[in-house]
């Protein structure tokens, strides 16, 4: 979970930075990515009933919005 999500943000960074429209979208892309995964990741904790269940469903929800952007 921590790297899918810290893997996300820090291509979210690179992709700002990109020089490129093609840069852009590639990582961009790959930031997607690591943030669907993510949510995959909190549905398994939320299937095995792993840690807090309100805190499981506000990342959740804030991963829905990021993704939707």
């Amino acid at each position: 979970m921590l790297r899918s999500t810290g893997s996300s943000a820090l291509n979210f960074g690179e992709a700002q930075g990109a020089n490129t429209d093609k840069d852009y979208i590639n990582k961009a892309s790959i930031s997607l990515k690591e943030f669907k995964e993510s949510r995959v990741n909190l549905k398994i904790l939320s299937k095995v009933d792993y840690g807090n269940a309100s805190r499981r469903v506000e990342l959740l929800d804030e991963l829905e919005q990021l993704i939707e952007l």
